[in-house]
C-alpha cells in the first residue's frame, strides 16, 4: 500500500484499540448521510452550531485519554472545543448510519460512548429504511421513536410523510422519505 492510500484510511480509537474503518461503506450509506446532512445544514443557517459529516473526530473523554470516534453526522455548538480535526465538547446530536461491518459497534459500543458523553439525541439509521431515535433521559438512552419506511401509498402502514424533528432544534424537520431519498 502506497503513502497516498494510507493517508485516506480512516480510523477510530475506542478503549485504547485502533479500528480501521476501511473500506468505505457502500454508496447507500453516503446517500443517507448526505440527505440528513443537507437538511440539517439548511436548518442551521445563521446559527452558531455546525453540522459535520464523516469528517470530524469526536474525542469523547479528552481528560482521560485520546480515544476518538468519527460519527457519520454530528452537530456541535460549543466552538471552543473544535481544534484541528477534532471536537472535544459534547455534541448536541449524532447519527450513525449502519453498514454490515459497523452495525454491532454502532448499536452497542458507540451508543454507550455517546450515552456516557451526554449526547442528548442519537439516531441509528439503516440504509434499508429503518430509523431509531434515542433521547438521553436521566443519563440513559431511551428509544423514543422507531420507524421502518413504508413508501407504498397503498399499504395500510404507509409512513413516508411522517415528520421527524430534531429535539434540540425543533425547526429542523424532515419527512421519513427525505432521509432515504434516492437510496434505491
Amino acid at each position: 500500500m502506497g503513502f497516498a492510500e494510507r493517508e485516506h484510511r480512516k480510523q477510530e480509537k475506542m478503549n485504547g484499540v485502533i479500528y480501521d474503518m476501511s473500506p468505505a461503506a457502500n454508496f447507500r450509506h453516503g446517500i443517507v448521510n448526505g440527505n440528513i446532512h443537507s437538511i440539517i445544514k439548511q436548518g442551521l443557517k445563521n446559527s452558531v452550531c455546525l453540522v459535520f459529516m464523516e469528517n470530524l473526530d469526536f474525542k469523547y473523554q479528552p481528560k482521560v485519554n485520546d480515544d476518538y470516534v468519527c460519527p457519520d453526522i454530528m452537530i456541535v455548538c460549543d466552538r471552543k472545543h473544535l481544534k484541528g480535526g477534532c471536537y472535544s465538547g459534547v455534541p448536541k446530536f449524532i447519527v450513525e448510519t449502519l453498514s454490515p461491518s459497523t452495525a454491532k459497534k454502532d448499536k452497542t459500543e458507540k451508543k454507550d460512548i455517546y450515552e456516557k458523553a451526554g449526547v442528548e439525541e442519537y439516531w441509528i439509521v439503516s440504509p434499508q429504511g429503518s430509523l431509531e431515535i434515542y433521547y438521553l433521559k436521566n443519563g440513559t438512552y431511551e428509544l423514543e421513536y422507531s420507524y421502518l419506511l413504508q413508501a407504498d401509498r397503498e399499504d395500510e402502514h404507509y409512513n413516508a410523510e411522517t415528520v421527524i424533528t430534531l429535539k434540540e432544534f425543533p425547526h429542523i424537520q424532515m419527512q421519513l422519505r427525505d432521509i432515504f431519498e434516492n437510496v434505491d
